[in-house]
């Protein structure tokens, strides 16, 4: 499947096997970034985004990070090497 970009702060990327989803969007409040994580059966958590990432660097994390074997996991990661801080929004 691949990723696939929709507009400008949203971008949605899904796993390989089309189960995991992760994506970014404009926070409901419409101050800053989410970052949301779905798994296609029963966990959906959403991240609020702390100043200072730009949407490139998130996108690469959030690509990178979607087709790991344990995706949350693998977003923490992607996120901590970017220096990247989020806040649980929703678990």
């Amino acid at each position: 499947m691949g990723s696939h970009i929709m507009a400008t702060a949203t971008k949605a990327f899904h796993s390989a096997s089309g189960v995991d989803f992760l994506g970014l969007r404009a926070a409901r409040s419409g101050d800053g970034l989410e970052i949301v994580y779905d798994d296609g059966v029963a966990r959906r958590m959403v991240w609020r985004v702390r100043a200072g990432a730009s949407e490139g660097q998130l996108a690469d994390a959030l690509a990178r990070a979607v087709n790991g074997p344990r995706v949350v996991p693998a977003l923490y990661t992607e996120l901590r090497r970017r220096a990247i801080a989020v806040e649980a929004v929703c678990r």
